[in-house]
């Protein structure tokens, strides 16, 4: 879809991952990425999280090639660099669907449903027991 005030090609999708939610619009430039305002090496304080956020550029060898702008809500850093991850493999499977067989089979197309397990009353946690005592 073309925006009708740049002339540039946005692709935009969303990812999910745990609380995070990760709204991501992709343009073709020169390969930089900003979330929340900031970029990556500075957002994220683990140089791997921002490794495992850039994955599905690495498979597709498409780095450099589009810049990302991600708006970021909710959860941690792991969950948020999950969303991004997503976020990002959803919109290169947009911008070229020759890609998608390569990022299936990485499984970065796949939500990750894994969510904490509420709390349940009785117990301290989601299932650990109080102590038992025999007597």
């Amino acid at each position: 879809m073309a925006n009708t005030k740049t002339d540039k090609l946005i692709y935009s999708a969303i990812g999910r991952r745990k609380a995070s939610v990760a709204r991501v619009f992709l343009t073709p430039g020169k390969g930089e990425i900003i979330v929340n305002g900031k970029k990556i090496d500075e957002y994220f304080p683990s140089k791997t999280l921002v490794l495992d956020a850039t994955q599905p550029f690495k498979a597709t060898s498409t780095e450099g090639k589009y810049d990302v702008k991600a708006n970021i809500v909710g959860g941690g850093y792991s969950g948020q660099c999950g969303a991004l991850r997503l976020g990002i493999a959803r919109c290169l499977n947009k911008a070229n669907s020759a890609n998608r067989p390569l990022l299936k089979a990485l499984g970065l197309l796949t939500v990750d449903a894994r969510v904490v397990e509420r709390k349940k009353y009785g117990l301290r946690k989601a299932r650990k027991s109080p102590q038992f005592s025999k007597r």
